[in-house]
């Protein structure tokens, strides 16, 4: 077993204990093995310093005959266990033929995790603010579709056709803003509530979403009556807040759970949120391409038009099968766009909050 003087040392999400023999990320136990756990020791203490083969060779393995194979099958499993990408290494670098460096930020004398916990606020209010760009991207590429589709005519040069446009790219921006925020800022703060276990994002997107959700239907049918002296019934609500906003942040955890990769974290986002959204309609709610169809429904002389979405799958009108689609898309585009911006905010700070604190 490899000696050395007891420590704690923190690293990205993860706490390596030395006198307890654990390593932890975000609060869980990872299992290694006693030989894995030892050279993982070993590049820790001696990180930003190049470890040579000859030196896990005799401090991990003490002198037992191995073959090299034994060494790169347990750096494989340690990145793996980390998150960790030989093609892009942020935690354990290979100097080839040599050996192996630790390069990833760490403390050992929990200066950083107090500093961190002094601005946890500001971290908060970025991830917040990060998801919300994501929702309010979401809500651009959904305009656009939506916008395209609902005019009443071709878009030709003239002002009835773009205002539709222009109109519905608006009003989706705005919608997925404040839905963006809601979700977002309910992760932020549970996963602030719970000291950074990302298992709690799933209650703080539900949360999130579903008062966003109310909030918006609310405001909707207050201000469709005040306009109109009447509003369309079974527009989007709480209810389909709070199953977006859950697949949203089910879509968060796993993300992290599979490693803090950006391209898979978007794409297990993306599904999760695609399935809840599929699943809305089938409830009985609707989203956004529902809550169109149905305000050109509710006010069928204005401009406002989804018919030729059904027509693409095989539908007259905007059907069950066309609000399954569109509920999917929906929820998928924004589920990905949210995350992403959140793993891409989360990273920021992972990269940059070590590096001032040894400042």
């Amino acid at each position: 077993m490899l000696k050395s003087a007891s420590a704690t040392y923190r690293f990205d999400r993860f706490t390596l204990d030395t006198a307890d023999r654990r390593l932890r990320r975000d609060g869980e136990p990872v299992e290694l093995s006693a030989r894995y756990f030892d050279a993982l020791t070993l590049l820790v203490r001696e990180a930003g310093t190049l470890v040579s083969k000859d030196r896990f060779m005799g401090e991990v393995w003490a002198g037992v005959p191995v073959t090299d194979e034994a060494l790169t099958q347990c750096i494989k499993s340690l990145r793996r266990a980390l998150g960790d990408d030989a093609a892009s290494p942020r935690v354990i670098e290979t100097v080839p033929k040599h050996g192996y460096r630790f390069i990833a930020p760490i403390d050992t004398s929990g200066t950083f995790a107090r500093a961190r916990a002094k601005n946890s606020w500001s971290e908060t209010l970025l991830l917040g603010a990060a998801g919300t760009i994501g929702g309010g991207l979401a809500g651009f590429i959904g305009g656009l579709i939506y916008g395209f589709a609902g005019a009443a005519q071709p878009l030709q040069p003239g002002l009835g056709a773009v205002s539709v446009l222009l109109v519905i790219l608006c009003l989706t921006i705005a919608v997925a803003l404040m839905g963006g925020a809601g979700v977002s800022f309910g992760i932020a703060l549970a996963r602030r509530w719970a000291k950074a276990d990302w298992r709690w994002c799933v209650a703080g997107g539900a949360a999130g979403g579903l008062i966003v959700g109310a909030v918006v239907k609310l405001l909707g049918i207050d201000a469709f009556n005040l306009l109109f002296g009447r509003s369309p019934a079974g527009m989007t609500g709480a209810m389909e807040g709070l199953l977006i906003g859950s697949s949203v942040g089910l879509g968060t955890w796993l993300a992290y759970r599979l490693g803090d990769r950006l391209r898979r974290g978007v794409a297990v986002a993306g599904a999760a949120g695609a399935l809840a959204g599929m699943v809305v309609p089938l409830l009985g709610g609707r989203l956004m391409g529902g809550s169109l169809d149905l305000l050109s429904r509710t006010f069928p002389e204005s401009r406002l038009h989804f018919d030729r979405l059904g027509t693409l799958v095989g539908e007259r009108g905007f059907g069950p099968v066309s609000q399954a689609v569109s509920g999917a898309l929906e929820g998928g585009l924004f589920a990905g766009c949210v995350v992403g911006a959140i793993i891409i905010a989360e990273r920021n700070m992972n990269s940059v909050s070590p590096r001032n604190e040894r400042r």
